[in-house]
């Protein structure tokens, strides 16, 4: 499994309330490979570090380890007070909608050097409020591979989002069963694959031998080759397998130039490729079983748990109305407003397109005369 985690948290629904926290990984074919669920009373600092100490007891801490998250501050203290070695990077789309919120731009896709060129502010806090490191592949002390953003975490609150409405035993019970069938499921799909590499692996190799056709491959060195053609050359070390494009070496999957160099110097395109898109490593994946918790009589429960008194939490009353069931939004993250008629004064649509027969001509909605 390549050490890259998303972590991120989603608010429950039910009598009690609370907060989900979730810590994912993906796995060789691209899907996401859950680490670690815990329910907290909300998102704060010591929340947050009690969850990333129960997963730094399943993971560990290396400087391999990329943990990728929102631009939270509990969250970013947390991980510098929990995890020693391992290295913090933001969420691209939580970025972007940081920019978004703060200098009202919405067209802010595209290389850094086109937005330095139009809003320089921008620039400017991408480099030093944000830092390089914590959103650009390049410049990433670390390995985040192809992962920018947090969407294999939003994957799972998104499956979630009946659930959230249970108990807490009842939702816990709803993730157990849903990754017994993941499991299940995907170690079928890893037992009847005849490639070297994982579909999604695979699909996205074979492309490149065709273009590979036509490149001038020279060889340099004994492991050193020159691949011209194309809109980028390349320079590629068989041996440490880097490549000047650095595709090759931040990705793990051979570029263009790489399987160009690898036929010119009769080695196997598969050699040199990270191990974890292998069907191997996609097999171990899902080798265990997640078997079912049973019902409550069954369970081998510690004393200190047992005799342990644990208050529920205060429950609140709840507000009129209908209940909110969108997510909330991340710090700094830019929400749409919905456009307001001038005529009817509703929202969703511009007087222009109005269908109201009556309505206030001065933007504010119409007041109900009795006849």
């Amino acid at each position: 499994m390549r050490k890259v985690v998303g972590i991120d948290g989603t608010f429950l629904k039910g009598q009690y309330r609370g907060v989900l926290l979730v810590a994912t990984a993906q796995d060789g074919n691209g899907q996401c490979y859950p680490l670690a669920w815990g329910i907290v009373d909300s998102e704060n600092e010591d929340a947050w570090s009690w969850f990333l100490t129960q997963l730094k007891e399943i993971i560990g801490d290396t400087d391999e380890l990329a943990l990728i998250s929102d631009r939270a501050p509990s969250i970013k203290k947390a991980i510098s007070t929990v995890f020693e070695k391992a290295h913090h990077g933001a969420c691209a789309w939580h970025v972007t909608q940081n920019i978004k919120n703060k200098f009202k731009c919405a067209d802010i896709m595209g290389s850094y050097w086109k937005i330095s060129n139009r809003y320089p502010r921008v620039a400017e806090y991408l480099e030093n409020e944000v830092g390089f490191e914590k959103w650009s592949r390049c410049h990433y002390p670390g390995l985040r591979y192809n992962i920018t953003t947090t969407n294999m975490v939003e994957s799972l609150n998104s499956m979630l989002v009946n659930a959230r409405d249970f108990p807490y035993v009842a939702l816990l019970d709803v993730i157990q069963e849903k990754m017994s069938k993941w499991w299940n499921d995907r170690r079928i799909v890893a037992t009847a694959i005849t490639t070297p590499l994982t579909p999604s692996r695979e699909s996205e190799l074979r492309p490149r031998f065709a273009q590979s056709n036509g490149r001038h491959t020279s060889q340099l060195n004994p492991i050193t080759y020159h691949v011209k053609g194309g809109e980028l050359e390349g320079v590629v070390d068989i041996f440490n397998k880097t490549c000047t494009c650095k595709e090759f070496d931040i990705d793990k999957l051979p570029c263009v130039h790489v399987v160009a160099a690898a036929h010119h110097a009769q080695v196997s395109v598969y050699n040199l490729v990270s191990p974890y898109y292998t069907k191997e490593y996609y097999l171990l994946a899902y080798g265990e079983t997640i078997y079912p918790v049973g019902s409550q009589s069954q369970w081998d429960v510690p004393n200190e748990v047992v005799t342990r008194i644990v208050l529920p939490r205060e429950v609140k009353e709840k507000k009129r109305g209908r209940p909110k069931t969108s997510r909330f939004p991340s710090v700094g993250e830019f929400r749409k407003r919905k456009n307001r008629c001038g005529k009817c004064g509703a929202y969703g649509h511009y007087k222009k397109k109005c269908n109201s027969q009556t309505g206030s001509t001065e933007g504010n909605p119409p007041t109900n005369v009795p006849g």
